[in-house]
């Protein structure tokens, strides 16, 4: 017999960028930005890009080279990243909270011919100069005004205007982003987004996530456009619809309460912390949001407590993802129909199903598939996982195995397919022999009426090897200490998993993208003397 095998004929992609061409001969005059009292129509929009377009062709960009960007939410942070895409560059955009440094570290990474830095951060263009002096700074408008003669994205758009640019030609595997890893452990890692696997991710989402969505549906950005809130724009970019930015880099509830009322907002993306912030504040019940049909969250587990009270104040509106940067949001997804019900279906905690056209596979230490019920590393394959990491060869020969991508999250699959995360391989410890998943533990805690935050993790101990700590946040006017907590959880957990120790912050530390990085809270208990380090712990031994 004979095996059939076919050579793609063309690898040719879409460029990104050309949703924008295609919504300004369509929905010429529909609204496409909102940011304060400015908006801009898609076909301002499209000729704005194609002019910033211009101006980075002007400088020298070339295709495939890499345009750093380091800037808060604004028109031209969305600009930046349709024009880069536009003339086939690599778009490198930032955290605006991160420090200079971290800045110089991505540049030296990217080695970018220009740089686009919002003025509000002259130090951090200072620190990438020093580094590489012939780094081309050109600022974005900001709240504070440029400190030098060097050129502003505003003039030279403006003496590119008029200019159309078209989309360059790209292929599938064409970089179109570089995207930054959280970096919780060491320096973060640059994840290589492609064109042709970012259009399979905006189709995915439009599919899984927000089914029906169209040029009618608008979005509110609660997040930083560069990391998971400028992808879901671009399900809003990909359909005509409607992005509306937050009028100042401030998180305020009521104000964002009061925009999605005002546009009759259809969709919005988040974090869990945040989402808890939006639900908790009193702005809820004082605001007309019943135009929302998807809040979509990810980026972390939320808690089954918030998950209630989110259904109860906003109705069933949720969407939780799980996903990470390199499989950019699609692995598996929990739609409203789950969220509602999941208590009764027993699938408490399940972070959803299988994305369409992804698999799913849990791993042990050698490859293997896990049978269901049986915790092992989350494994990943299908046309939404990344091209790899950005010369780092380690890292690839680490992140994969037999084609699958390695996630370093641990789960269990139950026998109707549903998720369950267990915690970040770095979050399991090890106590007496037995490995214990901080996750469970927190999902307890939370059910207490007097905690309103908690974050369960192991620290070094002589006896143990590792012990658990709590760190809880309670909840205003409430009194409640350890020997309550732990007395209280003892009846509700095996008692090798209780915390050895329960501490009370006033609350608990954010990174710049709404997670609790727990790594950071270690090193306050040793710096506050309360746990030992792994040296300590074994020198006591």
């Amino acid at each position: 017999m004979k095996t059939i095998h076919q050579a793609p004929v063309s690898r040719r992609a879409m460029n990104l960028a050309y949703w924008a061409t295609q919504n300004s001969r369509r929905l010429p005059a529909h609204i496409a930005l909102v940011w304060g009292e400015h908006s801009w129509t898609w076909a301002e929009l499209d000729a704005r890009v194609s002019a910033l377009a211009a101006a980075l062709v002007d400088l020298g960009v070339q295709q495939g080279e890499a345009v750093l960007v380091h800037s808060k939410n604004s028109n031209e942070m969305l600009e930046s990243m349709l024009a880069t895409f536009r003339i086939g560059a690599v778009w490198v955009p930032t955290n605006f909270r991160v420090l200079p440094d971290d800045v110089v570290y991505m540049a030296s990474v990217a080695k970018p011919r220009v740089f686009l830095c919002q003025s509000d951060f002259p130090e951090h263009a200072a620190a990438v100069l020093r580094a590489n002096p012939e780094t081309q700074v050109v600022w974005l408008a900001g709240d504070r005004a440029a400190d030098d003669d060097r050129p502003t994205a505003d003039a030279l758009s403006r003496a590119c205007s008029g200019r159309v640019v078209p989309n360059a030609a790209v292929k599938w595997d064409s970089a179109c982003w570089l995207f930054f890893t959280s970096g919780t452990t060491g320096r973060p890692k640059a994840a290589v987004l492609t064109h042709g696997q970012m259009a399979f991710v905006i189709n995915n989402h439009l599919s899984d996530l927000m089914p029906g969505v169209t040029e009618e549906d608008g979005s509110l950005v609660l997040a930083p456009l560069s990391h998971g809130a400028g992808v879901h724009q671009l399900n809003m970019i990909a359909r005509g619809g409607k992005t509306v930015l937050l009028p100042s880099d401030r998180f305020d509830p009521e104000q964002a309460f009061a925009l999605i009322e005002k546009h009759r907002l259809t969709n919005l993306f988040t974090v869990p912390t945040i989402l808890k912030l939006l639900v908790e504040d009193s702005s809820v019940d004082r605001h007309d949001h019943s135009s929302l049909r998807y809040v979509v969250y990810a980026g972390a587990p939320m808690y089954r407590q918030d998950q209630k009270l989110a259904l109860q104040k906003l109705g069933s509106v949720l969407v939780q993802y799980y996903g990470l940067g390199e499989v950019t949001g699609n692995i598996t997804v929990l739609p409203p129909r789950d969220h509602d019900g999941s208590d009764d279906a027993g699938r408490t905690g399940t972070c959803g199903y299988e994305r369409t056209g992804m698999e799913v596979s849990v791993q042990d230490d050698k490859g293997l598939e896990l049978e269901p019920g049986q915790p092992g590393e989350i494994c990943v394959i299908g046309p939404a996982v990344f091209a790899g990491y950005f010369e780092n060869p380690e890292a690839n020969a680490k992140a994969f195995r037999n084609g699958w991508f390695r996630t370093g999250d641990i789960g269990y699959r139950d026998r109707d397919g549903y998720i369950y995360l267990t915690g970040r391989s770095s979050d399991m410890y090890i106590s007496g022999g037995s490995n214990i998943y901080p996750r469970e533990i927190e999902e307890k805690i939370l059910t207490h009426e007097a905690i309103s935050e908690v974050a369960v993790f192991g620290v070094p101990d002589p006896k143990w090897g590792e012990i658990g700590v709590a760190v809880c946040v309670a909840r205003p006017g409430a009194q409640v200490d350890e020997g309550q907590i732990l007395e209280w959880l003892a009846t509700r957990v095996a008692r090798y998993k209780l915390p050895k120790h329960v501490y009370f912050w006033d609350a608990l530390p954010k990174s710049a993208v709404g997670k609790v990085p727990k790594h950071m809270m270690k090193d306050e208990l040793r710096r506050r003397g309360l746990v030992p380090s792994e040296e300590g712990a074994r020198a006591q031994h």
